[in-house]
């Protein structure tokens, strides 16, 4: 098979689909892997690494994507990269389709098979490829937002671990899955007062074990949430429901209500986000406000730390990369059920219930095409 891996053009996207360890073992089991000129330049992985492993380094990201069986990308495509889709062309990368309706029309109607990061899952239910990211991502939220809270970024002037004296900072985190977890840690670590909010008891359970009671657990209703993010100087977004727009649990009254020069940071946003006042950023211009609370919304935030997050990125999407470069995407999404779980888009046809229903469109399951 030939793989390509183009360089991302989105917004300071500077994480890359393979390092070069994976290309050498790509170019061992005797496949042709094509790499676009400085793909992986600002993860620190410069072209000559690519080479001396047998990578083929390419001028034009239009050679990539005209030469490749399959593409490899860390970022959904943006506008400008749709005129490279083709039939036939199996696309393996994070897709966040629920709220993109362009994106979804330009791959069905050019017949690619869209297998999304963010839906495979492994044999235990869970979501691997999402993991590392929502872990980078957690982590990350409470350094921007601790920078944030700061004067000059528009925040309230807090230290979020205070001072003897003084009063740590509050943090609200909104969602107890990975993203929430690594944020708790982060936040904890900082010497914070941390409030984290989940509807499932049994995790919040969990978490106050795992955090030996340091971590304060709420059960999600309005009037917990509210009370919450009125008293944070920080509020972290991090609910998750798989391939779905993102619930909006905080509302634009809740808002309104919060301290001014307060700091929101949505993790969600790729998903829409779980804040009903956010919106997507760039790393070019992260933040606004609204009501005198700063938001800060990035949709590609790992991008910030590349090296860490194409390594823990690429560690856990490798395993799939391969296969499907053995077998053949039909193959493989035949023989393993968590990479069917991955298909988003496959001849034309939505294949992931949660984007059609979110979208209004028609699903078909991927099994009874592959059928017929």
């Amino acid at each position: 098979m030939v793989i390509g891996v183009p360089k991302e053009v989105k917004d300071h996207e500077s994480r890359v689909g393979v390092t070069p360890a994976g290309v050498k073992a790509l170019v061992d089991a005797g496949h042709k892997v094509l790499v676009e000129h400085n793909a992986g330049h600002l993860s620190s992985f410069p072209d000559d690494e690519y080479q001396a492993v047998g990578a083929e380094i390419v001028g034009a990201a239009s050679d990539v994507w005209r030469l490749a069986d399959m593409v490899v990308k860390v970022k959904e495509p943006v506008e400008q990269e749709y005129f490279h889709f083709r039939e036939g062309l199996v696309l393996f990368t994070y897709l966040h389709l629920a709220p993109l309706q362009k994106l979804t029309q330009a791959l069905l109607d050019k017949k690619v098979t869209g297998i999304a990061y963010e839906t495979v899952k492994d044999r235990a239910g869970t979501l691997p490829l999402l993991t590392p990211m929502s872990e980078v991502a957690g982590r990350l939220s409470v350094q921007v937002g601790a920078a944030y809270l700061e004067k000059e970024h528009g925040g309230r002037g807090v230290l979020l671990g205070g001072v003897p004296g003084v009063p740590p900072g509050n943090v609200c985190i909104i969602g107890g899955g990975i993203v929430g977890t690594n944020a708790a840690k982060m936040a904890l670590g900082l010497g914070a007062k941390v409030t984290l909010v989940d509807l499932n008891l049994n995790r919040l359970r969990e978490l106050d074990d795992i955090f030996n009671g340091r971590l304060y657990t709420l059960a999600s209703n309005a009037y917990n949430v509210e009370r919450a993010v009125c008293e944070a100087d920080l509020v972290i977004g991090g609910v998750l429901i798989p391939g779905a727009a993102a619930p909006k649990i905080v509302t634009k009254a809740m808002v309104a209500k919060m301290k001014k020069g307060a700091v929101i940071v949505d993790v969600a946003i790729d998903q829409g986000g779980c804040i009903e006042t956010a919106r997507p950023t760039t790393h070019s211009d992260p933040s606004y406000e609204v009501d005198g609370v700063v938001h800060y919304c990035v949709t590609n935030m790992p991008a910030a730390v590349p090296n860490t997050s194409t390594l823990a990125l690429t560690n856990a999407t490798f395993p799939y990369v391969m296969k499907l470069a053995k077998f053949g995407a039909a193959a493989a999404i035949k023989a393993d059920p968590g990479i069917a779980e991955g298909v988003n888009t496959f001849d034309g046809h939505l294949t992931y219930k949660a984007v059609a229903d979110n979208q209004g469109r028609e699903f078909t399951p991927i099994a009874s095409l592959l059928t017929t």
